[in-house]
This record gives structure tokens, C-alpha cells and sequence, in this order.
């Protein structure tokens, strides 16, 4: 039996200061792996499949993942990772302003682990990433090589 790999967090999300809220709550509870930002989805899927560090190559990862994305959609990511013999265990948590019921479901449909729809208000926003963490603080997320 190998080492348990620390998970590494990789958050592909456009807006700045989401981006900055999530990982400043996410080390606010207590959540010190490493986390690699990306602001588009194609920079976020050549980390996850091609780097020599990444999920594909290197063990195991949990993703956060926006919908709304500048150059494709989340849910075509989505269904890129569920849909790869290496990454298909990798806990996606969608992360996003959309509460459309359909929208919701297809991700569900797709594979995603968790969806979490960003509350407008700083508050509500920052506390939900709070219990995020908490919740990465506990799970169990697979190895590749299980």
C-alpha cells in the first residue's frame, strides 16, 4: 500500500475575487493543501490531464469548478474529467451562480460530487466556502491508482 497522497485542490474559476474568497476561506478552515488556481478551462484541463504534478500523473485531486467560464463551458470540463479512465473518481464540486434546476441536474447527470450555488451576498458567499472546507476537511477523496 503506497503513502496516502496529500489531495491537491485545483479551482478553475474567471472572477478574481471569488477566486480569492474561496481560498482565503478555504485556509480559514483549517484546509492547508495546495491549491492551483486557473482562470480558464483550457489552462485547468492541460493541468489536470497533462502536468507532470497533476491529478492524471500524480494522485489524487479534488476540483472546484465554475460553469461560466471566458473560453468553454464548465459542464463540457465536467464531463471531460467524469468521462477519463484517470480522472473519472476525482470529486468535482461545482461552484457557481446559476440555480437553474436543469443546469443543476446535468451536472449531476455528468458526475459532479457537489453543487454549490454562489450566494450573491459577501456573507452567505464566504460562509458557504467555510462549510466547503469543512467538508474537504473530512472526505475521503480515492486515489488514481485504486
Amino acid at each position: 500500500m503506497n503513502a496516502q497522497h496529500p489531495v491537491s485542490i485545483v479551482m478553475i474559476e474567471d472572477d478574481e475575487g471569488h477566486a480569492r474568497l474561496i481560498e482565503k476561506n478555504i485556509r480559514r478552515a483549517g484546509i492547508s493543501n495546495s491549491l492551483r488556481h486557473f482562470t480558464d478551462g483550457t489552462s485547468g484541463l492541460d493541468y489536470l490531464f497533462n502536468a507532470p504534478e497533476g491529478p492524471a500523473h500524480n494522485g489524487p485531486a479534488l476540483v472546484l469548478l465554475d460553469l461560466n467560464l471566458p473560453d468553454m463551458s464548465g459542464t463540457d470540463i465536467l464531463a471531460k474529467i467524469k468521462g477519463d479512465e484517470k480522472l473519472h473518481r476525482v470529486p468535482v464540486v461545482v461552484l457557481t451562480t446559476t440555480d437553474d434546476k436543469n443546469e443543476i441536474q446535468r451536472c449531476y447527470d455528468l458526475g459532479c460530487n457537489v453543487y454549490i450555488t454562489k450566494p450573491v451576498n459577501y456573507e452567505s458567499f464566504a460562509d458557504a466556502i467555510r462549510q466547503l472546507g469543512l467538508f474537504l476537511s473530512v472526505i475521503q477523496v480515492p486515489s488514481n491508482d485504486a
